[in-house]
């Protein structure tokens, strides 16, 4: 049985009449009807074109990840060989690494449930680490210190897409795919689901809290920005005005003061918490796209420019915007950032390997690391976030795996 809750014989003869199209992007071979039925129930085989390429045993590895085929050892011998034939080790996507004196080191966890796109790992106040299993429509815990891990099934097509926390400790998750935010108690499971109150509102996204207890949350494809009073439920939205800006991700500056990046245009969006009035500040590259951002304690915020391949920094306070290039490029694909005592952290999703990288403002020099899974390295960091203690939370959403990087010379070993 697979993630689907069919046996997964039964699951590949509906996905191959279904996704024709899927099927003719991959090089002919023994066990192309295969890989085009299993993988694309959850992926477009694009994915596969974008891999570093592994051997067959790897593939193996990672496809274990994602679902179980030890019933049909036939089938999983099949794809394998077809894989590791097709799409072999390359460097075709390698990053540009950059040495340096910081040490680190990765712990992770592999989470239950098979093909849920784990994302978004964040520490609630009690130090257990949660995340958002998107495509298994649940959310769940970790507990670091004992390795148990507890998932919880959320109402249909929810779909989370981010995790956080209150003042109080209580765990809220956006429904990216059913219009909704949803509060769940972990101690009975019971959930308390509040809707969109505009029908056009359809996808939740990233959110945060501020210290007045108001989540305040993007509305990636609808466009828009919302406010949420969880002391009496009540949501309020405005529109972004430039269309199709794609408000992605939020963060918070030391004043309580929203930000958002837009991944559909080239601009930032400082929101007044108060009246949700939108003020749009428009990035000097007209094909800049951003992911995500982050504020600093001196008010700076540090976006990625995802487009151009670039980390980049607005000064509130004088309107300057300066960039740099990110390491591997171009092509590198900034996509997660968080700030640990005023140094960046960010990962190269476009590069095989993804990378993790740190860049110090103070003497503007980057160091890079390749991020694991589990003895292969597969994966992209789509949200990281600090916890308590100054380490790091990420995750490798397409192997299943939360991770904690501890930052600490004492504590690292590579």
């Amino acid at each position: 049985m697979n993630r689907f809750g069919v046996a997964p014989f039964v699951l590949l003869s509906s996905l191959v009449a279904a996704i024709p199209s899927a099927a003719a992007q991959l090089p002919e071979g023994t066990g192309k009807d295969l890989v085009t039925g299993y993988c694309s129930g959850c992926h477009g085989t694009n994915l596969i074109e974008m891999s570093s390429g592994y051997s067959q045993g790897d593939w193996k590895k990672l496809i274990a990840t994602m679902m179980d085929l030890s019933g049909v050892p036939e089938q999983e011998q099949t794809i394998t060989a077809y894989l590791a034939e097709h799409f072999p080790p390359t460097d075709r996507l390698a990053p540009k690494l950059v040495p340096g004196d910081q040490k680190i080191a990765f712990e992770e966890w592999v989470m239950p449930t098979l093909g849920q796109r784990v994302r978004d790992p964040a520490e609630a106040p009690d130090g257990s680490i949660w995340w958002a299993g998107q495509y298994s429509n649940r959310i769940g815990r970790i507990d670091p210190k004992t390795g148990e891990v507890k998932e919880f099934v959320l109402p249909a097509s929810a779909n989370p897409h981010t995790v956080i926390f209150d003042k109080g400790n209580e765990v809220w998750y956006t429904g990216n795919k059913n219009a909704t935010i949803g509060k769940l108690d972990p101690a009975t499971g019971e959930i308390t689901v509040i809707e969109m109150p505009d029908p056009n509102a359809k996808d939740p996204h990233s959110a945060v809290f501020d210290d007045k207890g108001r989540m305040f949350f993007t509305v990636q494809q609808s466009n828009m920005v919302g406010r949420l009073d969880t002391a009496t439920g009540e949501v309020k939205l405005a529109q972004v005005k430039t269309p199709n800006a794609l408000p992605y991700g939020i963060t918070l500056d030391p004043d309580g003061v929203p930000w958002i990046s837009c991944f559909g245009s080239n601009c930032l969006i400082k929101v007044d918490p108060e009246t949700l009035d939108l003020t749009e500040i428009a990035l000097p590259d007209k094909a800049a796209r951003s992911r995500r951002l982050e504020a600093a304690s001196d008010g700076m915020i540090w976006y990625l420019n995802a487009s151009q391949g670039r980390l980049g920094r607005y000064d509130p306070k004088t309107g300057e915007i300066k960039e740099w290039d990110s390491p591997s490029g171009l092509a590198s694909h900034p996509y997660a950032i968080a700030i640990i005592d005023d140094v960046i952290w960010y990962n190269e999703s476009g590069m095989r390997p993804d990378t993790l990288v740190r860049f110090d403002p103070k003497t503007e020099t980057f160091q890079s690391w390749a991020i694991p899974s589990g003895d292969i390295h597969s994966g992209i960091v789509r949200h990281m976030r600090p916890t308590a203690a100054g380490d790091l939370l990420i995750h490798q959403s397409s192997s299943n795996r939360v991770q904690r990087v501890k930052a600490s010379p004492a504590e690292a070993k590579n």
